[in-house]
């Protein structure tokens, strides 16, 4: 038999690998990114990219911000979910809120602006990867027969 003095033989190990902290380490990143630039969204404090956008790109923005509301609630959203994503809480609704904002900002990129691809394509890679490592907590969303409560 052979045993150290002092360990608990059937203590688990406290160390996580890398692959363990990648989750909170990605929900992190884009939870910062989209706080940040959410509030760009709202308050304008980012200068722009250098180098000309696209007609349908500048036509696009010119559409949103002449509506008077979008900028602030696609700010406001992007806010909002960022900071869940940050803090930890309520994970699953921030990755739904902020998924149609993802695909709209791909399609965007791919479509009108090709140069933000490089950021946009790696924040879909993301959101994709947290929706299936918390993908457990979206299962009774697609569930495909929901019949309500009875009182």
């Amino acid at each position: 038999m052979t045993s150290t003095i002092g360990v608990d033989p059937t203590a688990q190990p406290t160390s996580r690998s890398v692959v363990g902290y990648l989750p909170a380490v990605l929900r992190v990143l884009i939870g910062a990114l989209f706080v940040v630039m959410g509030l760009n969204l709202i308050f304008n404090f980012l200068p722009q990219p250098p180098g000309a956008m696209s007609p349908g790109a500048v036509a696009f923005g010119n559409g949103l911000a002449a509506s008077g509301y979008m900028p602030v609630l696609l700010g406001g959203t992007q806010v909002v979910a960022g900071a869940l994503l940050l803090v930890s809480r309520y994970v699953p609704l921030a990755l739904a809120l902020l998924a149609p904002v993802i695909v709209n900002i791909v399609f965007f990129h791919a479509f009108l602006q090709r140069s933000g691809l490089v950021v946009a394509i790696p924040v879909a890679a993301i959101e994709m990867y947290l929706a299936w490592v918390y993908r457990d907590y979206f299962r009774s969303v697609l569930t495909a027969r929901a019949n309500p409560r009875s009182r």
